[in-house]
């Protein structure tokens, strides 16, 4: 420990007492060495005084003579001689570094405070005068300058002192410091003409506000309102000055309400409002919506919320001219205004007025043409062609410019590109109203000839619908047709035409040629519509009985023969001619009843079509469906027959060919079936299921074999898509045991 090093540490043991960080921050403190100080030293008389002052003198000497640009030991040399009472010393030291750097801000400060400390007050005073003299600019020696004189009760002197300040002509905040000063003493007409000659070097809107609140602060109100009108004669009334003035209109307005003088202030908020753009002016608007809601009237309030909402919406579609759905919002805004004003009964000029800025707002939207060609950039833009031609109809009257307007949108889309059936339809459905058929007509045609599309032959032949000519909407059906054969939809539409018109053996050969068609959308729909026409309208059974042998010959789908069998053994109207004949219409309809045997043939065929294709699925439906119409129709043993030929889901083990182990599947297992492929264990597992069927009579329990689940729609639906059946715990410990390939679900 004696060199200063660590000591070694032997042993690293725990020590028996432990010590907190608390003792090893105070003890560190205290070994801490403290720091050298310089010995004190005690002049004891004259001879020592007069050594010491000489010594620091050669110190101060020798440093300024090295650093002769320093002012900083300038100022310490000075301030120890001002500090030992030599102030001429002190003076002459001052003087030499003023000959070194006389613009030196600080130099002067330090100077005059040393005068001020020694109580040497006149001669501060021409030391203030000196640096002023040579540094007119700069703010701060003007300050302490006039803060000395204010100090001393020379208020005179403190005035001629801003006098020479405000000959430089500075900035704002001196001559708000010369005005308070003349506020402090009471001096408010100097401090008024002091506003005045400051408005003549800087003639700002602020500095107007300022001296007119000054005035209204005094209570000289016609003063303050001499003064906003000088300044307002000042600004002219070109669009920029005005712009540049906003600030002394709304001062002018507030003053004015603040005096309840509000008619005053709103003659002052229209008079800038209506020199300013509508984009110049929001904060100004602002201030005059407030002003209104405080003192307006409901219609004036609502004007100025109006002219705001004017200006927020030009300020958006000015930045994003394609934003459809501002210039929505806009023209919704005019035209609610134009029926505000015409329920309030606004005068003739003011509507005409508002109708020519709904006339702007349209056209200048619409002038803003989608980029490109494509369809999904115009679906919001032709809407605004709509509503304007829409506007003109109904609002203004103005048919000719309606029409004009339906025109013009209709030669902007790109037909071969695109087209919008909406904007054809309303055109001509516009031409109907104005009772010009043949024009409306003509554009219809037109446009099928130029771009067909589905959609206009479906208004065209709505048109001609509510006109009643049915000659002509053949026509376009067939027209219709011609361009899709297709199209399953107008197939049917044009048969219930037909039928509409009793017409029902056009009908009959529409729906003939239409599911004749090589190709269909969605034909199930056609042969739907088809099957229905003839039991419902004619009644032939064996018409639709024929129509289901073909359709079955067609598709041969388990939905198709399930709804034939349900038609053979459902009840039919009675045909036609048979309808025709009854006189008495207000009884019940007579009906002929269906064939459950035809019924259950049509399932058995079904069944065994499906089963020939190997579609279990479909089967299982089937059976359902099948089962449904015997608990309805048929008899206990008829429903027994249908549920012994329903499947049961086992489980069947077969090596995959890929990975070369043995995988578990859920299969559907018909009965049927496993009686073809396996005989023998067909006949065993029929007696197994037949002695689980009596025990299971005896104690109450499942008759189905472990292994084995009875086959529902939702183990259906598993089975289909590999899922884990759920089954009994019993079931489970015992499928080993009883795992077999075959299996029947019935007890025969």
């Amino acid at each position: 420990m004696q060199d200063g090093r660590a000591p070694r540490i032997r042993n690293r043991a725990p020590a028996a007492v432990q010590i907190t960080a608390e003792q090893l921050l105070r003890e560190a403190q205290e070994r801490q060495e403290s720091t050298f100080r310089a010995p004190k030293q005690r002049v004891e008389d004259f001879e020592e005084l007069h050594e010491y002052r000489g010594r620091k003198r050669k110190e101060f000497e020798e440093r300024v003579r090295r650093t002769r640009g320093s002012i900083k030991e300038w100022t310490q040399y000075a301030n120890w001689e001002a500090s030992q009472n030599e102030f001429d010393r002190s003076r002459s030291i001052f003087e030499r570094a003023l000959d070194v750097d006389p613009r030196s801000v600080q130099l002067w400060l330090s100077y005059t405070e040393m005068e001020l400390k020694s109580r040497n007050v006149q001669h501060a005073r021409n030391l203030f005068d000196r640096a002023v003299t040579l540094l007119p600019r700069i703010d701060q020696l003007w300050y302490k300058y006039v803060y000395l004189e204010e100090l001393l009760q020379n208020v005179p002197g403190a005035r001629q002192v801003f006098e020479r300040w405000m000959q430089w002509e500075p900035d704002d905040k001196a001559w708000q410091a010369y005005i308070k000063m003349e506020e402090r003493y009471s001096e408010l007409d100097r401090a008024s003409v002091l506003y005045e000659r400051w408005i003549a070097v800087r003639p700002d809107p602020r500095v107007w506000v300022k001296w007119a609140k000054f005035e209204e602060e005094r209570g000289k109100l016609d003063k303050a309102r001499e003064v906003f009108q000088t300044a307002l004669q000042f600004f002219g009334d070109e669009e920029e000055q005005v712009e540049k003035a906003q600030a002394v209109f709304n001062a002018f307005a507030k003053m004015e309400t603040r005096l309840k003088e509000y008619e005053r202030a709103r003659v002052i908020y229209k008079f800038a409002l209506s020199r300013l753009p509508r984009s110049k002016s929001a904060n100004l608007y602002a201030a005059y919506t407030k002003f209104e809601k405080q003192h307006g009237t409901r219609s004036i309030v609502e004007s100025t919320v109006l002219g705001k909402r004017r200006i927020q919406y030009e300020d958006e579609v000015s930045h994003d001219g394609r934003n459809y759905d501002i210039w929505f919002d806009y023209v919704r805004l005019e035209e609610d205004a134009l029926r505000t004003l015409r329920e309030e009964g606004g005068t003739k000029e003011e509507e005409n007025a508002a109708l020519e800025r709904v006339r702007d707002v349209y056209e200048r939207a619409v002038a803003h043409v989608p980029p490109g060609q494509e369809k999904r950039h115009w679906r919001r833009y032709i809407f605004l062609w709509l509503d304007y031609a829409l506007f003109e109809e109904i609002e203004t009257k103005d048919y000719d410019r309606a029409r004009q307007v339906y025109r013009t949108a209709l030669n902007l889309v790109p037909h071969k590109q695109f087209t919008f059936a909406k904007v054809w339809i309303m055109a001509a459905r516009y031409e109907v109203r104005q009772l010009d058929l043949m024009a409306a007509r003509k554009m219809l045609g037109t446009a099928i000839g130029m771009c067909p599309k589905e959609a206009l032959f479906k208004g065209y032949i709505q048109l001609e619908m509510d006109l009643r000519e049915f000659d002509r909407v053949r026509t376009l059906y067939e027209k219709y047709l011609e361009y899709d054969p297709t199209n399953s939809a107008a197939w049917i539409k044009y048969a219930e035409l037909e039928t509409a018109l009793e017409d029902f053996t056009r009908a009959e050969a529409i729906f003939e040629l239409g599911v004749s068609q090589q190709s269909l959308s969605m034909p199930e729909i056609l042969w739907k519509a088809y099957i229905d026409f003839e039991v419902d309208e004619q009644g032939d059974r064996e018409k639709t009985r024929s129509l289901y042998e073909r359709l079955v010959s067609v598709s041969g789908h388990h939905k198709v023969w399930i709804s034939y069998a349900e038609f053979e053994g459902s009840s039919i109207p009675l045909p036609r001619a048979l309808r025709e004949e009854e006189e008495d219409e207000d009884a019940e309809p007579r009906v002929v009843a269906g064939d459950a045997e035809l019924a259950r043939q049509v399932f058995g065929r079904g069944y065994k079509d499906l089963k020939s294709k190997g579609l279990k699925a479909e089967r299982v439906a089937v059976l359902e469906a099948w089962k449904v119409f015997e608990q309805v129709h048929g008899s206990e043993s008829d429903v027994a027959k249908v549920q012994g030929m329903m499947p049961i889901v086992g489980r069947k083990q077969h090596v995959d060919e890929e990975t070369g182990q043995a995988v578990e599947d859920w299969e559907l297992l018909f009965a049927d079936d496993e009686r073809e492929a396996n005989p023998r264990s067909f006949k065993f597992m029929q007696m197994a299921h037949a002695w689980k069927q009596s025990q299971a009579k005896k104690s109450g329990e499942t008759a189905v074999l472990s292994g084995f689940t009875p086959a529902t729609s939702s183990t259906l639906a598993s089975a289909q898509n590999g899922d884990d059946v759920q089954m009994d715990e019993p079931a489970e410990q015992e499928q080993e045991d009883s795992r077999s390939d075959v299996a029947s679900s019935d007890g025969e």
